[in-house]
């Protein structure tokens, strides 16, 4: 079954991109199931057929455009199938993910000290909700700290403080 939910997002994300005018292979990776307890996959786009053009274009100001093709196919592969034949999809393209990944935990753990060194608390603001998610999740771990969303679209922000 597992492979099977790859090759949906893998058979998805190149039809979307050909009704897009471009030409891309994608690649299925098994994702890291932090928590999650359904399948995880990353479908990295293969951008040696795009220019650097294309390639900014689908990534978008601060990964918009990336984060809205993941959402869509988040909610399209997962729609109408029961709990146990959905899966987390991550969509990848020139390592902006993998870049992001690296510069949200380093911005959680700045923020970690900082709460740790004043006893006050840090909002983190301008995220998008998946960052946000993430953030919580690589905080979850320190028993002394809780993390909270605070505020509305689009302007919610993230609070980390003492428990």
């Amino acid at each position: 079954m597992s492979n099977q939910l790859g090759h949906r997002g893998k058979e998805w994300l190149e039809k979307l991109l050909d009704l897009s005018g471009l030409s891309a292979d994608v690649k299925v990776t098994d994702g890291e199931n932090s928590g999650e307890t359904r399948q995880s996959y990353w479908l990295t786009i293969d951008e040696t057929q795009l220019t650097s053009l294309q390639i900014h274009t689908l990534i978008g100001p601060k990964g918009e455009v990336l984060d809205a093709i993941q959402y869509l196919a988040n909610s399209i592969l997962n729609l109408a199938h029961e709990e146990g034949d959905q899966a987390a999809y991550t969509v990848e393209l020139g390592g902006y993910r993998r870049q992001r990944q690296e510069e949200l935990q380093s911005l959680a753990t700045r923020a970690a000290q900082q709460v740790r060194a004043t006893g006050g608390e840090v909002e983190l603001t301008s995220l998008s909700s998946a960052e946000r998610r993430q953030i919580h999740t690589f905080l979850q771990d320190c028993d002394d700290l809780e993390t909270q969303s605070r505020g509305q679209e689009p302007d919610r922000r993230l609070v980390i403080r003492l428990r």
